[in-house]
């Protein structure tokens, strides 16, 4: 009764941690499983949530026009095409050279220009909602409004992560423990001999 008892206060132990984990967390885990659903299927929305890459008309890069050139071409195409109150801040340059074409992507609102890398031609003009969501998905959301450089977003995951997994782990010994029980008290009671079983000794 004793190894049955320890057994027992495990479990509830481990049902208290379950159940407050999931009532404690249960926004952050419903955000983090809504932006990663969303996420899996960004290159299926036709564009809507992660802007289609674009061809251009060579892949050799000697035929390029200089980046600062397509530079100059994809912040005067944001202000004229888009907004002229939006901030140029980049905040990265993806060359795509089996592509042919160059995406600009700006801090602000998270627009991409995508340009011809020869020709500088306006390819595409649309916003990467998939950053905004890895942004919500790993927490640096806060990161970035707030100027923290990071810290916001490493406490983050690393409590998100660690909570995910003590989830898991009770999360299963919820399931697995009382058929542990069952089955040694089964074995026990097959284990007690029963009356009428042993011959008498003469």
């Amino acid at each position: 009764m004793g190894k049955r008892k320890k057994q027992a206060r495990v479990l509830r132990i481990f049902r208290k941690i379950h159940r407050t984990t999931g009532a404690l967390l249960f926004v952050f885990f419903f955000f983090i499983s809504v932006t990663g659903l969303l996420l899996g299927w960004k290159k299926n929305t036709d564009g809507y949530i992660l802007p289609k890459t674009q061809e251009g008309t060579t892949s050799n890069l000697q035929e390029w026009l200089p980046v600062d050139s397509l530079h100059t071409i994809a912040c005067n195409t944001l202000h004229t095409s888009v907004s002229p109150n939006l901030s140029l801040e980049l905040d990265r340059i993806d060359l795509r050279k089996d592509k042919g074409s160059v995406k600009f992507v700006f801090v602000d609102h998270f627009y991409e220009i995508q340009l011809d890398g020869a020709t500088g031609n306006v390819l595409s003009i649309g916003q990467r909602r998939s950053d905004f969501l890895e942004n919500v998905h790993d927490g640096s959301i806060l990161d970035r409004y707030l100027g923290t450089s990071g810290a916001i977003k490493l406490v983050y995951t690393s409590v998100m992560g660690v909570s995910l997994l003590m989830f898991t782990i009770t999360g299963f010994w919820l399931w697995y423990g009382p058929k542990r029980m069952r089955k040694e008290s089964k074995n026990s009671q097959k284990a007690i001999p029963k009356k009428g079983t042993f011959g008498t000794v003469v």
